[in-house]
């Protein structure tokens, strides 16, 4: 592309993005706890407003991070092969056995996440985005692998201050344009303004949380929980206001004349304290309460709320609500169906995105035989609640009663890396020349049959 078609294309693309990003800004914000708020009457005062700042309880991020924290890649293998493919370094070397907890969380969090392949040196270089700072464009975006533009979009810091910076990826190159903060004034960035991967492809690879067959865009996990999050935020604000004004027991008292100060005018007669006792010397003086509100029934809809956030996004209600008393293992299990069966459902969406990406990889680092490669698939971490001994228990009858061999159930003990893996495997083979070494060793040392005895013939079996 020429200057005047980038800066055309830039805008255009920009424009696309700006449908999304108020969306996408809400989620951010209820992430962060900036929620819509309670009703406010009119001429409210600053005590009513300090409750309002303290009602929030946000219990989004640990929708998020619950199953986020079962979703591990541990590595990437050809069809029958026990051993990493090639792109597997290269994403080692990017740093992505920790990055890839961003793709996964910007994917439940926003529903869409985004990952840039480049070539570079000594490895190609991988870049997670979140879909607030990159937008992919297909033909049709339901069924097409790769984009036909992708556009970054972000600030960036310099000496003179903030400018914005904006990046067009397609199939042969990337351009890179710089503009104001407003995203004004766009124009080529200096110097090598177009970077050629010559990949044949727009490097960028989708990741979603939901598969949308209608087209009509992808949702996250934290989206259809805001109307409960609200419930949740108003519960508890009246739970504040009852705490506040009615949860504590208001005395009252009938047939006193109220004191006067020095200006005539009436005061408290009494001051309720702990240590204090209130005393009349009129006969006809009264004294009596009123019943502090039961808070019991707050308590109980905000609980309910919570319970109905659990329902939504298959999230154990022991999560939320910190209740986990005496659950058996099959108690545990039945718990965390539901949690377990939308785990394998964002692994399988986000594993076809994550081999997508490793076989650009291959593509970016000449590796054909990687790029070609549609049969390898990623190996995701077994993050189950079970057992230590229930797991290595159910092991060992796989390799008794079915005959599995022991080294190929390694990689299912709980907390068991590939990199452990790979060394009891390097060990086992270690072990296994030095038995057969020592068994040479024995054999040769043995003295061999003296000539001089007889040896009595065996009977020739019938």
């Amino acid at each position: 592309m020429s200057e005047t078609d980038a800066v055309s294309t830039a805008r255009h693309l920009l424009k696309l993005r700006e449908g999304e990003q108020a969306r996408l800004q809400k989620v951010a914000d209820y992430m962060c706890g900036k929620h819509s708020s309670v009703y406010v009457p009119r001429g409210a005062r600053a005590e009513y407003r300090w409750l309002i700042e303290r009602a929030r309880v946000n219990i989004l991020p640990l929708v998020v991070t619950v199953v986020a924290q079962n979703m591990y890649v541990d590595g990437y293998r050809p069809a029958g092969s026990d051993e990493n493919a090639a792109p597997w370094q290269v994403w080692q070397a990017n740093r992505m056995d920790a990055r890839q907890h961003g793709i996964h969380r910007s994917v439940l969090t926003y529903g869409a996440s985004y990952a840039v392949v480049m070539p570079g040196k000594p490895v190609p270089v991988i870049t997670p985005f979140s879909p607030r700072r990159m937008t992919a464009v297909y033909a049709d975006s339901v069924n097409d692998e790769w984009p036909i533009f992708g556009v970054e979009d972000r600030l960036e810091n310099t000496k003179d201050g903030k400018r914005r910076v904006v990046r067009i990826y397609d199939d042969q190159d990337r351009y890179t344009l710089v503009g104001k903060v407003d995203g004004s004034g766009l124009k080529p960035d200096e110097g090598d303004w177009v970077m050629n991967h010559g990949l044949g492809v727009c490097p960028i690879v989708r990741y979603v949380n939901t598969q949308d067959l209608d087209g009509d865009g992808v949702i996250g996990e934290v989206e259809p929980l805001f109307d409960v999050q609200d419930q949740l935020n108003m519960t508890t604000f009246n739970l504040l206001m009852a705490q506040q004004y009615a949860a504590f027991r208001q005395r009252w008292v009938t047939g006193m004349a109220p004191p006067v100060d020095d200006n005539g005018n009436p005061m408290e007669p009494f001051r309720a304290r702990v240590d204090g006792l209130f005393v009349a010397e009129d006969t006809d003086t009264k004294f009596g309460e009123f019943d502090a509100t039961d808070l019991g029934g707050y308590l109980k809809s905000r609980e309910a709320s919570i319970r109905h956030a659990a329902t939504i996004s298959q999230v154990p209600p022991y999560h939320l609500l910190g209740e986990m008393v005496n659950l058996s293992a099959e108690a545990l299990a039945a718990a965390r169906d539901g949690l377990d069966r939308k785990t394998d459902e964002r692994e399988s969406l986000c594993g076809e995105s994550h081999e997508q990406l490793l076989r650009l990889v291959g593509l970016a680092s000449g590796d054909t035989v990687s790029w070609e490669d549609t049969a390898a698939q990623v190996v995701w971490r077994d993050t189950s609640a079970r057992s230590l001994a229930q797991t290595v228990d159910a092991l060992g009858k796989l390799v008794t009663m079915l005959g599995v061999p022991p080294q190929e159930l390694w990689e299912r003990v709980p907390g068991v890396t590939q990199t452990d893996v790979e060394r009891w495997k390097k060990a086992a083979s270690e072990g296994d020349a030095m038995n057969r070494l020592n068994g040479i060793i024995e054999k040769q040392m043995q003295p061999p049959p003296d000539a001089s005895v007889p040896v009595e013939p065996t009977a020739p079996a019938a």
